[in-house]
């Protein structure tokens, strides 16, 4: 029998993180080779939020450059690992009897392969993306993370991308290392820290957090991804963060590693 791997969020922050060597980028590094390579992953980006849900069924799906005003190199990355639809069936059938489209349109996304260039450089591990449905609340989303949990055990990594702090209107552009907002700080351990004492519908519920839950998370498209995560916790799985630290005042770089 395979041992549950972890499922962790990342916060995945600038895309030139995809090219760059840094604080992050040598975390993410670590993390995979800690991790070893799972049998496939199951990725949750912010960047496929659309009304509806699908799942990946390419065999080689392509790597999507879904961003602007970047220098060109970055346009010119590839990741090329292959797809798995048997993973995507599975999914499939774990949701059921929600509707889950097998689509062949998408691909990956930069939520995904920025990270994944640097966890997995050999682009060797199958990759699936599953959609978040954009039409439906934060419970639904936790939801999904706790009926694809089985997944751990069948040595599947799940992945959700995004980050815990995520205010672009009042992101530093830049600016040299400015400092973090004080709500971002806030915010980002108050999460932290219900995270770690397992009150996580009390995160599910992140509406009611005031203020600073408002400011850090604007847009529901990069928290989500971190509910899939806390969803397919198990009771004796232990938390840790292993990247820390924010990116232009207002991201969040946090990782959360469950199991």
């Amino acid at each position: 029998m395979l041992h549950r791997l972890p499922t962790i969020f990342f916060g995945h922050g600038n895309p030139m993180n995809a090219l760059e060597q840094n604080a992050y980028t040598e975390a993410w590094s670590a993390l995979g080779l800690r991790i070893g390579k799972p049998k496939a992953i199951l990725s949750i980006s912010a960047h496929w939020f659309v009304p509806g849900m699908g799942v990946t069924v390419s065999t080689a799906p392509r790597t999507i450059h879904d961003f602007g005003g970047f220098p060109r190199d970055l346009y010119q990355v590839q990741y090329p690992a292959p797809g798995a639809p048997w993973l995507a069936q599975r999914v499939q059938s774990l949701l059921a009897p929600l509707p889950v489209v097998l689509d062949e349109s998408w691909g990956l996304d930069h939520g995904t392969w920025s990270v994944l260039r640097h966890v997995y450089p050999q682009a060797d591990v199958p990759v699936v993306q599953l959609s978040i449905d954009a039409r439906q609340p934060a419970t639904f989303h936790f939801d999904l993370g706790q009926r694809l949990a089985p997944l751990r055990q069948e040595g599947i990594l799940i992945l959700g991308s995004g980050n815990l702090v995520h205010n672009l209107g009042a992101y530093a552009w830049g600016a040299a290392q400015p400092q973090p907002y004080d709500w971002a700080l806030r915010f980002e351990a108050e999460a932290r820290e219900r995270i770690q004492a397992g009150e996580l519908q009390s995160l599910v519920q992140y509406e009611r957090l005031g203020a600073d839950a408002q400011l850090s998370i604007p847009t529901p498209d990069h928290y989500l991804p971190l509910l899939y995560t806390l969803g397919a916790q198990q009771s004796d799985d232990g938390i840790v963060f292993p990247v820390e630290g924010f990116d232009g005042g207002s991201v969040s770089m946090l990782a959360v590693q469950v199991g």
